[in-house]
């Protein structure tokens, strides 16, 4: 994956900025030094590492979905393990899908088909069905139809999340149909370097992610998108090499987390994770956490979620683990969908009577490719998939898949905050001196701006999902 080009190209990127009552904005305040037309490799570029970089960032990632599912705590300034959230806080996942992200790929669509070139189309659409997707495991009801003409609706309506769903399942379709891998090249492309048949295999992978999304209220539209890709040519991510990711850079383009961590020292890996990898003897946890500074009798020390910020501090910022040095490094990746997440799907599909494929065998595979995206060597895999801690238990699919899935989407709090919501495993303790009345997030409240700027739109969405709370629970979440 070639990203050396990737400085260059964010130096000179041209952000389609726009806010949903502010449209002079976009008419008057141009810049007169820089070109008004952008061309679609630099907007590709910005479109993919804005929203990776939001989605494994601080606000969306670090102070709010890893928390919610104890991979990660807080040692200092508690307020967010202990789910206190001002309605500013959940404002750049929505802003920078918005303004940023979605403009420039819908951008990037309108030239696909202006220089008949359908591999930009195809790839702009299934970024932009990741964008929408992210936004609506989030927040729920959210503006999709109106979303692409911002000029001719100022005020978007929101759409329901089912409606957004069925829609982004079509997107991706006729992405995965108009990408072609002996069409026109692109350029801009920091995830595949111009490798379509990938990007047809991602279309798919986000595909197969959705339709599980929507499977405990519509299994058989869930089970009708199985049907299509294996019709299609059951294209899917086949292996770690074919992961879709951003791979950072050197500062200043290194990963968020690496960032974030060469100035600040307020986070810990969650005792809640550190527990679990322990019982397992899982090899992954020297990957996830890092040695306690000062020697300890485990070595590998997480803290409890949502401690209040004496009783944190307390535990010793030395004596307590960080996450691994993995996912500090500068380069590391921020993943967007992994073969192991898809082979988890491919598993549950399998359990829901969606295919004919082995649910057993797939769980298993799942679990070896998550081991070996960090390095696990092929003993140390054996052993562990031998173990009957383990074993896949078919009268409760969810709690094996459940478990194991959450273990593995590590670091990734968005995608591992919705697959829990769904699956309801592992079953987790609210913080321990949280302020939801025992009860743990189960959505991002809507930014504030939401209410002021689109009041009717958001007053419309609230009426039809439930109160804007983070307890509110989302359509696709069921149980």
């Amino acid at each position: 994956m070639k990203l050396n080009y990737i400085a260059l190209m964010i130096s000179g990127i041209l952000l389609f900025s726009v806010t949903s009552c502010k449209k002079d904005l976009q008419d008057t305040n141009q810049n007169p030094n820089a070109s008004q037309n952008a061309q679609p490799d630099y907007l590709l570029t910005a479109a993919t590492k804005s929203t990776a970089d939001t989605y494994w960032g601080t606000a969306n990632n670090m102070d709010a979905s890893l928390l919610f599912v104890q991979h990660w705590a807080k040692i200092q300034y508690t307020d967010p393990d202990r789910y206190i959230f001002s309605n500013s806080a959940f404002q750049e996942l929505w802003t920078t899908g918005y303004s940023k992200s979605i403009v420039n790929l819908n951008q990037i669509i309108k030239i696909g088909d202006e220089q008949s070139n359908p591999n930009y189309k195809g790839v702009a659409l299934v970024l932009r069905s990741w964008v929408f997707q992210l936004l609506t495991d989030a927040y729920g009801n959210i503006p999709y139809k109106q979303a692409a003409s911002i000029d001719e609706y100022l005020t978007p309506a929101y759409d329901t999340q089912k409606d957004v769903y069925f829609s982004l399942l079509d997107d991706l379709k006729a992405a995965q149909a108009a990408l072609d891998p002996a069409g026109k090249a692109i350029s801009g492309d920091v995830l595949y370097g111009n490798n379509i048949a990938l990007w047809k295999k991602f279309a798919n992978s986000l595909r197969i992610r959705i339709a599980l999304r929507i499977a405990d209220r519509e299994p058989e539209r869930a089970k009708q998108v199985f049907a299509e890709i294996q019709a299609e040519g059951g294209l899917l991510i086949s292996s770690n090499s074919e992961t879709a990711q951003l791979v950072y850079l050197d500062s200043p383009n290194q990963n968020p987390i690496s960032n974030l961590f060469d100035t600040r020292d307020d986070y810990r890996i969650s005792k809640t994770i550190v527990d679990k990898l322990f019982a397992l003897n899982d090899p992954r946890l020297p990957v996830y956490a890092s040695k306690t500074k000062d020697p300890t009798d485990k070595t590998y020390v997480g803290i409890p979620n949502g401690l209040l910020v004496g009783d944190a501090s307390n535990l010793g910022f030395t004596r307590t683990s960080k996450p691994g040095t993995y996912f500090l490094a500068p380069h590391a990746p921020a993943v967007i969908i992994s073969y192991a997440e898809v082979l988890f799907d491919r598993a549950e599909a399998a359990a829901r009577g969606f295919t004919v494929e082995n649910a057993a065998d797939l769980y298993l595979q799942a679990i070896r490719a998550s081991l070996t995206q960090y390095g696990t060597a092929d003993s140390e895999i054996n052993t562990y998939l031998a173990s009957p801690a383990i074993q896949y238990g078919a009268s409760n699919f969810r709690k094996s898949i459940g478990e194991q899935k959450w273990i593995a989407l590590f670091g990734q709090g968005l995608e591992a905050f919705a697959e829990w919501r769904r699956l309801d495993y592992p079953q987790l303790q609210p913080a321990v001196a949280g302020t939801l009345n025992g009860k743990i997030p189960q959505r991002f409240i809507y930014p504030g701006t939401e209410q002021s700027l689109n009041a009717d739109s958001y007053k419309a969405a609230v009426t039809n999902q439930g109160a804007d709370l983070l307890t509110t629970k989302l359509w696709f979440d069921v149980n």
